[in-house]
């Protein structure tokens, strides 16, 4: 491994941090406002963190960089570690009492977009820690949709190309200039917050929560500005309503919002995985909704709307809850469980197994049965008109793979630790899956991970990272091949 790698990757990863420091100093301005005396740790935060990006910047400064698999690698890598290990600085400084392992949790899991929590209180908490919290997860949406967008594609990671699936492309990228895509792309993501903020203050929000809670629904990440997250709004239907349709949206691809906004691409909703995303998502909360009904009585309007709008957090990885849906009976708790693996769609800020694997499996395994019936006859595996290549093919079920055995590993560390099944299971599945709370009395819908201890936390904030960065990002960097010149 040659010292103009490291220098390359130190120089991005310093400008990169001056970013998020200059984000620092807009909590900061918040409490100074309202008169907070958190608004010191934010400024010295990103003083601290500025100065010292700013000198690891220009100590490495030359020629820009050749990128390559191996300094994208490493680069994603680093990256996330420094983005997780910065944000939980003014996290771990600030008057709210932490130890590091809790800051560094609660800060992975805003940068992965998990919306898993440790904080308590929330209600009562100073504006600039909650408004952080939120901006982590704003800023983690845009670096997880420019990673599915740009970079995986190129490392080949995570089974397919994104412009050509996501996009229905059969022959190029959809923009020929990869700026014009960027810009088109934050536009949408800004419009998207704008349109969900104002959506959520109409509704019956204040304007704080507003802005709060549509930073996180974008980024479908699940960070509330209240303990009871959305149940604090669960008699407002309007405001659950506007949740279910922006989490949905945010869970389909950004390069097809980006050509159906921009082009008026209505082929482009033909796309395989968001076909079969919507038809789960519609499918599981009708379920849900009516047993909810028969079981407990519940008006059907009513637990209809609760259960479209708990399951689309699922799903979409949002990590919001309405209400305590492991309360209304035992299908409800399995319902969610399994919804935990599934996730969005890819190039999307939703995290878990994700819609395409699904359609690619199953068109797997349906060719691989007819093999076996007409050995001699040929069955190419499809996505929509595209035929998927073997390379693919064994990059899904490699990623399903060790998402299955991650799983156990952590569940058994979890165990190890003396945390219940149930616990242990939820919490490193919804960890892995960046989906937020768990199943069980201690992280399920209205708890949080206050309770769980330092090595617990660093656990499963190794499980987010693995989780939002697709797994075999991170493991590759473990193989001996890696580093050899």
């Amino acid at each position: 491994m040659n010292a103009s790698l490291f220098r390359s990757v130190i120089y991005i990863t310093a400008l990169s941090a001056l970013y998020l420091s200059a984000a620092m100093f807009i909590p900061a301005l918040i409490d100074l406002y309202y008169g907070h005396p958190d608004w010191q740790v934010f400024a010295m935060s990103g003083f601290m963190v500025g100065g010292f990006s700013a000198g690891a910047a220009l100590a490495t400064r030359g020629e820009p960089p050749v990128f390559n698999k191996r300094l994208g690698f490493l680069l994603v890598n680093v990256l996330w570690i420094m983005f997780s290990v910065v944000g939980a600085i003014p996290l771990y400084l600030a008057e709210y009492p932490t130890t590091f392992a809790q800051a560094l949790f609660e800060s992975v899991s805003g940068i992965t977009t998990t919306g898993s929590t440790v904080m308590v209180g929330l209600d009562s908490q100073p504006p600039g820690i909650l408004l952080w919290r939120s901006l982590l997860t704003w800023l983690g949406g845009i670096g997880i949709v420019g990673l599915g967008l740009f970079v995986l594609p190129f490392l080949k990671v995570g089974g397919a190309s994104i412009f050509k699936l996501e996009s229905s492309e059969t022959n190029d990228k959809p923009f020929a200039r990869l700026a014009s895509f960027t810009r088109a792309f934050l536009a949408v993501y800004i419009l998207l917050t704008i349109a969900c903020t104002v959506a959520y203050d109409m509704a019956g929000m204040n304007h704080f929560d507003a802005l709060n809670h549509a930073l996180s629904t974008v980024a479908t990440a699940g960070f509330s500005t209240h303990d009871a997250s959305f149940g604090y709004f669960k008699d407002n239907q309007a405001i659950l309503i506007f949740g279910t349709v922006f989490l949905t949206i945010c869970s389909l691809p950004f390069s097809v919002l980006i050509l159906l906004a921009m082009r008026g691409r209505m082929d482009t909703l033909r796309d395989p995985q968001i076909i079969v995303f919507l038809g789960y998502l519609c499918g599981f909360s009708i379920a849900l909704g009516v047993y909810n009904h028969l079981r407990n009585g519940v008006e059907l309007d009513y637990a209809l709307i609760h259960s479209f709008f708990n399951m689309s957090s699922i799903l979409s990885t949002g990590g919001f809850a309405s209400d305590d849906y492991t309360l209304w009976g035992p299908f409800a708790i399995m319902l969610a469980f399994f919804a935990t693996f599934m996730g969005g769609c890819s190039g999307s800020t939703a995290g878990g197994i994700k819609a395409y694997r699904f359609v690619v499996m199953f068109n797997s395994a349906r060719a691989g049965l007819n093999k076996l019936i007409y050995p001699s006859a040929i069955y190419p595996v499809r996505y929509g008109a595209m035929t998927i290549d073997a390379e693919t093919q064994r990059g899904v079920f490699l990623f399903v793979s060790l998402f299955l055995f991650l799983w156990v590993v952590g569940s058994l560390g979890m165990t190890m630790l003396g945390y219940d099944i149930l616990t242990s299971l939820s919490g490193v599945l919804t960890c892995l899956s960046n989906v937020g709370p768990g199943i069980g009395s201690i992280i399920g819908p209205v708890g949080n991970f206050s309770t769980l201890s330092d090595p617990a936390l660093y656990l499963l904030s190794v499980m987010m990272l693995l989780g939002r960065l697709e797994i075999l990002t991170v493991l590759v960097l473990l193989t001996p091949a890696f580093w050899r010149y």
